[in-house]
């Protein structure tokens, strides 16, 4: 989908996928993982940001990308008002070259909301933005559609592309929203030496 596909999506109010808070399974993961060290973390797809700014307060060196102006603007000021530092800029993850290398990524509903036809297109974005040995979290939505966005994916499709490249930390069924309740499931992936 276009940069104006998703902007017209702002400009018309039509965010079926606003749910006005940050993924109830990435909220879980930061509680559950004081440890981890606070570096660097991608956000793309981020919309109005509120997965990014749920790494931010947790402490978090965070950047947010997304592909329509009016996101990244919402992002901005819904992060302005909360106190809290992350970053957004206008960016297409699929084709253009990242900022800076990252030790972590974070996937949530951009997997499903591209073609299909792009997924190959998604992983070599991901081996680009991400350090090597760098983390890759991901809620993905397991639906059945085929005529979204969003696009259906099932758990062997989510093997079959990202294992090649990344080593499987962790499985799970994630706490989620409640139209999303047993459609999600969330993998915590490193990335492979190469």
């Amino acid at each position: 989908m276009s940069q104006e596909y998703w902007e017209h999506r702002y400009q018309t109010n039509d965010m079926r996928w606003e749910k006005g808070a940050p993924s109830p399974g990435l909220v879980d993961f930061l509680a559950a993982h004081p440890e981890l060290p606070r570096t660097r973390v991608c956000v793309p797809g981020c919309g109005t940001g509120h997965d990014a700014r749920a790494f931010a307060a947790a402490g978090f060196d965070t950047r947010g990308f997304d592909i329509a102006p009016s996101g990244v603007k919402l992002a901005t000021e819904k992060t302005r008002t909360a106190g809290l530092a992350a970053q957004f800029q206008r960016a297409d993850f699929l084709r253009d070259q990242p900022p800076m290398p990252f030790d972590w990524l974070f996937e949530h509903t951009l997997f499903c909301a591209i073609q299909p036809a792009e997924r190959d297109d998604y992983v070599r974005a991901l081996l680009r933005w991400l350090k090597p040995d760098g983390q890759y979290l991901a809620v993905n939505y397991l639906i059945t559609d085929t005529d979204g966005p969003p696009f259906g994916t099932t758990r062997e499709e989510i093997w079959q592309r990202f294992s090649p490249h990344f080593d499987l930390l962790a499985e799970w069924v994630p706490r989620s929203y409640p139209n999303r309740t047993g459609l999600e499931l969330m993998f915590w992936w490193r990335r492979k030496a190469a």
